[in-house]
């Protein structure tokens, strides 16, 4: 309904970037370039400067995006109370989920919603806990599913769930004798883990830090970026490694992998994040109380 032309300029002056731009918008870049070019022919003025690679906001653009801002917000203001009032679900939502949550937890949880909910589409973006933490800050998504702290403090972070992490050890390995093993044991051992950014890979460096005072570290000898090139890797016998306990059912049942709990415990939260908004969209809403729902029944 709102003007197509100023909906993708108005994203591509938040992101500052055509390329992302075309991305959070399904579109491709030479059709993002041709809606903001049909926007400036309109204003008979240039909205962004191009120097090297690089886009900035002209006055005039900086003039538009401030407008622009206020009647999305109206926008939304008026959409929210029309569903409000008509009772209707619908739209699209984009959601961000790090790789094991949106590997192990995500599909059943939209799957569920969509049944409930046919008029409405979500599109999924994988990334890591990093990564999904500068999408919400960018407005690139609505709503992010995260495995570690965030620290912005200008973003709504909501637990979802308490996740366990267990360590795992190839099939014959020394450690396969124990149930439970501690991190001094585990560091006398070539480790696989996660890339940075991580949220598994922070909760592990945390751990290790207040196990032992940040002083000496794992062994780190390989960093793989998802928990399926991890435990590939530890079954081939290249190391250990410490994973979500809700990443190996299918390890357990094929018995490929050895599995021992951590002394002392680790748990992290899965949480949900995103930004402080005044008016959101009832869809929203209902997908963030669906999901709140599904974490109740999965704890």
């Amino acid at each position: 309904m709102a003007d197509r032309r100023l909906q993708v300029f108005f994203t591509v002056a938040k992101l500052l970037s055509f390329t992302k731009a075309a991305e959070t918008l399904h579109m491709t870049q030479p059709a993002v370039t041709f809606q903001v070019r049909q926007l400036e022919e309109y204003f008979n003025t240039r909205l962004f400067d191009r120097t090297h690679n690089r886009i900035s906001l002209t006055k005039a653009g900086t003039l538009v995006y401030g407008y622009a801002d206020k009647i999305f917000e109206q926008y939304t203001e008026m959409e929210n109370m029309v569903r409000e009032m008509t009772g209707e679900i619908s739209g699209s939502l984009t959601i961000g989920a790090s790789t094991t949550i949106a590997e192990y937890m995500l599909p059943s949880l939209l799957g569920d919603f969509r049944n409930k909910y046919e008029d409405v589409v979500i599109h999924l973006k994988v990334s890591n806990t990093e990564g999904i933490v500068s999408m919400v800050e960018n407005n690139v998504i609505d709503l992010g599913v995260v495995e570690a702290q965030v620290g912005n403090k200008n973003l709504v972070v909501e637990s979802c769930r308490d996740d366990k992490l267990v360590a795992i050890v190839p099939k014959g390995h020394r450690l396969a004798e124990k149930d439970v093993v501690e991190l001094s044991e585990l560091m006398e051992y070539p480790f696989i883990c996660r890339e940075e950014g991580s949220g598994t890979r922070e909760v592990i460096e945390e751990y290790v830090c207040n196990a032992e005072g940040c002083k000496d570290g794992l062994n780190v000898a390989m960093e793989l970026g998802s928990p399926e090139a991890v435990k590939g890797a530890v079954e081939a016998g290249m190391g250990i490694s410490i994973v979500s306990e809700a990443t190996i059912a299918k390890e357990l049942k094929l018995q490929t992998l050895e599995v021992l709990e951590l002394d002392p415990p680790m748990h992290r939260p899965f949480s949900f994040v995103h930004q402080k908004q005044k008016f959101r969209v009832r869809v929203m809403d209902e997908l963030l109380e669906f999901a709140r729902s599904y974490c109740e029944k999965e704890d």
